[in-house]
């Protein structure tokens, strides 16, 4: 198996489904000739066709417009929105229009498209490039919201997106596309939507979060161990709607306390759900309140706070050292 970059998973998962494919097209903002802002479909255009891969004026609502149109006539569109923060001028199309097309034709149409788009802070970017926007779809009935954390995760999970019958909302956090490599196989393989993966064991308290945060929990966690003996479980969420809460659950069972954590600002969010979920499924065997790490409820900063405002590995720990003397 190679040794991938998240990006290169994630071209290679494109790769594999457009060959087999010939029902899935791919477009969006410079995704053609260009091969995307982070190259993620380079050499797809030059390989698959024009009328395949193919490049679309600057309107979000016009690319997801398309995406509707296309699914319903049996078509499996890819459509990549260049930066999540863009996403609002596509917000009905996504979840007033795909979300809804079972429920509006009582099951005559479904509506097959994957919604691609990186995401995400830790890498200085301009206004509206980095926001953490996955608790707005997460609350939207009809669609699935999957975010990976890791290369393998990311090639895995995005085939399960493309070959599902209803639309996909696939973020792809930007630290993470080319800061680590993972063993990845080159044939396709599947991850299943709607599973969470435990990728840390632990005995004294559960960590649960996605994306990049998986990275953050676990350095906190092996900190914590070094440091402190306490031996934290991390659950990678992978996909956070639908949410895998017997996963979360029966890992609250074990160690009878919990820390959430999430990228995005505080109030009304993915965090809040996994605590609701914990608290109506687990409370009986809680030994203390579940604890809940994020930024705060502020506009995402300029680049220069971007730092002091995510949640650090540091913020985790004193997370787990007030749930654990709770």
């Amino acid at each position: 198996m190679a040794q991938l970059t998240m990006i290169q998973a994630i071209t290679q998962a494109l790769d594999l489904e457009l060959g087999r494919d010939p029902s899935v097209l791919l477009f969006g903002e410079d995704v053609g000739h260009s091969g995307g802002v982070f190259r993620a479909t380079d050499g797809l255009q030059a390989k698959y066709g024009q009328e395949r891969v193919f490049d679309t004026p600057l309107a979000e609502s016009g690319i997801c417009g398309l995406a509707t149109g296309l699914a319903i006539e049996g078509f499996r569109p890819i459509a990549e929105i260049q930066f999540f923060g863009f996403v609002f001028e596509a917000m009905d199309e996504i979840i007033g229009q795909a979300a809804r097309m079972r429920f509006r034709s009582g099951g005559r149409f479904h509506c097959p498209v994957v919604y691609r788009s990186p995401f995400g802070g830790g890498v200085k970017t301009p206004e509206l490039h980095a926001d953490s926007l996955e608790g707005l779809l997460a609350q939207s009935p009809g669609l699935k919201v999957v975010i990976p954390s890791n290369p393998y995760d990311a090639k895995g999970l995005l085939i399960s997106a493309i070959r599902d019958d209803d639309p996909v909302v696939f973020l792809e956090h930007m630290k993470l596309y080319r800061s680590l490599r993972q063993e990845v196989p080159e044939e396709a393989y599947t991850i299943p939507l709607g599973q969470a993966n435990v990728v840390r064991e632990g005995r004294d308290v559960t960590i649960v979060t996605y994306g990049a945060m998986v990275h953050t929990a676990i350095k906190a966690a092996d900190q914590w161990s070094k440091n402190k003996g306490v031996e934290a479980e991390v659950i990678d969420l992978r996909t956070v709607s639908p949410l895998d809460v017997e996963t979360v659950v029966a890992s609250v069972k074990k160690t009878h306390r919990a820390v959430v954590l999430q990228e995005a600002q505080r109030s009304a969010g993915v965090a809040a759900e996994v605590v609701a979920q914990i608290t109506e499924h687990a409370i009986y065997h809680l030994e203390g309140p579940v604890i809940r790490i994020s930024p705060p409820d502020t506009v995402y900063p300029f680049a220069q706070l971007e730092e002091d405002w995510l949640p650090s590995a540091e913020r985790v720990g004193a997370g787990l050292d007030r749930v654990l003397t709770l």
